[in-house]
């Protein structure tokens, strides 16, 4: 029984020397920490707001913030460890051969960031802006530094890795896609009826829209028909309902207009037997 009091006395002295000996230290270190980290939120919060304030990208403005919250982080960590008494010259040191571990093991997610800083900074595209690349369209939902997020029509997300981004060719149309379409009519056909015809009729279609752009002309000479072709810009996310709702209305104007849409047809000559 002695002797478990003995230790218990030998713990007991222990703390309070500790705490007569560090208190101040301790409680110098956590006040420093709590002061650091509401100067670093307030600092990225204020390189945020700077940026939106001169039109920079939403993606970047946030990029910055967050580069520069972590930065002063790290600064307070640094000088609440030396608050402690505590050398970070070790530290240093297995943090830079920790990094050299990590970035052989995760060359991969590293490409990956590499990638996504490069996209931030270059401004390839911004959020909302609708892309093809690798085979995939989307609109832009988000960008992160390890992969950019896509969302099509049907409401799928779409999650590319950065790194199948950059050094490919991206075809960025802002947030609208272009329909190409064409419709062949007769050579006896009145061409300016026909492309007047089928640009109202268009016009018509997307008459809900603001400013729609569209092109219509002639195509091609094909051997029974002359194909008018129309391309029309909409936004992306109702692409194809746009595009069958556009077809069906040209459709019906050129019916209406009396315009003839010619069949393909083959002239076969046959020798006539002596």
């Amino acid at each position: 029984m002695d002797e478990n009091i003995a230790e218990v006395q030998k713990y007991y002295d222990l703390i309070v020397d500790f705490l007569v000996n560090y208190s101040f230290q301790l409680l110098g270190a956590v006040v420093l920490l709590l002061i650091g980290l509401w100067i670093a939120g307030a600092i990225a919060s204020w390189v945020n707001n700077l940026c939106l304030r001169h039109q920079v990208d939403v993606t970047l403005a946030n990029f910055l913030s967050n580069l520069v919250k972590i930065i002063v982080v790290v600064m307070v960590l640094v000088m609440v460890l030396n608050q402690l008494g505590i050398a970070i010259t070790p530290f240093i040191a297995a943090i830079g051969a920790a990094s050299l571990g990590a970035g052989l093991a995760f060359q991969g997610l590293l490409s990956n960031y590499a990638a996504g800083l490069t996209i931030i900074l270059t401004r390839l595209f911004a959020i909302g802006n609708t892309i093809r690349v690798q085979g995939v369209y989307g609109v832009v939902k988000d960008i992160k530094l390890a992969h950019t997020l896509l969302e099509n029509e049907d409401g799928e997300e779409i999650m590319i890795p950065n790194k199948h981004i950059v050094g490919e060719i991206v075809h960025n149309s802002d947030a609208s896609r272009v329909i190409e379409a064409e419709v062949g009519v007769a050579y006896q056909s009145d061409m300016d009826l026909a492309i007047t015809t089928v640009t109202q009729a268009i016009e018509s279609a997307c008459g809900d829209l603001d400013d729609v752009k569209v092109a219509v002309g002639i195509d091609r000479f094909d051997d029974s028909a002359i194909v008018i072709g129309y391309r029309v810009w909409v936004p992306s996310l109702n692409f194809f309902e746009r595009k069958y709702a556009i077809n069906k209305a040209v459709l019906d104007a050129i019916n209406q207009a009396n315009i003839e849409i010619p069949f393909p047809q083959r002239v076969v000559h046959q020798a006539a037997n002596n």
